[in-house]
């Protein structure tokens, strides 16, 4: 028998549908089969999507189913290595749900792979807040502090390394500034010799002063 389409269904068929392909997607994650599944998730969710219309009795049921196959989706997708897919889907929940524990460990782990440790920090205290005793956000939350601890320790040597090349550089520079500094006060030393000398020569070419030399005569003695 061919499968109804969602427009075919009315709303407590479609309920059941997203039920049902939900409950196949799960069989095929706990059978490590995460593209797969993460399929039957998205279907479950078309199944219930924003888009649909449902009475105010049904809303609070298919919410609750949406964010139920977002979480699994995000689950495939961690498994998947699709890191911006998981944080997009976790954010959709928590949209609608603040506090959701499992949306915000989940886009923890993926934002720890996307080394943005500023948000996944963020998202476990968040968590942590609601929680405390959460262990497994406890867990992460470890992991997180070793790779920032790991984060700092890189930073401190990148600018280290980039202090000593700027002080090599600034050495250099100087050294370079002072021998052209030399190398300018030995010319100006030059021309200003130069220059005297060609004065004294000049000086000497003269006749000498007779007017000067009958006063010098004319004197007693």
């Amino acid at each position: 028998m061919k499968e109804k389409t969602p427009w075919e269904m009315n709303n407590q068929e479609k309920i059941k549908a997203a039920e049902r392909k939900k409950e196949e997607g799960n069989l095929l994650f706990k059978s490590g089969k995460y593209l797969r599944a993460g399929k039957k998730y998205d279907k479950a969710a078309s199944y219930v999507g924003e888009e649909e219309v449902f009475g105010d009795d049904e809303q609070k049921l298919v919410t609750a189913m949406r964010v139920t196959c977002w979480l699994n989706k995000a689950a495939c997708s961690l498994k998947l290595n699709d890191f911006q897919g998981a944080i997009k889907l976790c954010s959709k929940v928590l949209d609608i749900e603040f506090y959701n524990i499992k949306a915000l460990y989940r886009r923890a782990q993926a934002l720890i792979q996307t080394t943005d440790l500023v948000s996944a920090d963020m998202d476990i205290k968040k968590a942590l807040e609601v929680d405390p005793q959460n262990r497994e956000m406890k867990l992460i939350q470890k992991t997180l502090k070793q790779l920032q601890a790991e984060s700092n320790k890189r930073d401190a040597k990148l600018y280290s390394n980039m202090f000593a090349d700027m002080t090599r550089q600034t050495s250099a520079i100087t050294k370079k500034l002072k021998v052209e500094r030399a190398d300018d006060d030995m010319k100006n030393g030059e021309a200003v010799a130069m220059e005297m000398e060609m004065e004294n020569v000049a000086d000497s070419s003269y006749p000498p002063d007779n007017g000067k030399a009958v006063d010098s005569c004319q004197h007693l003695c």
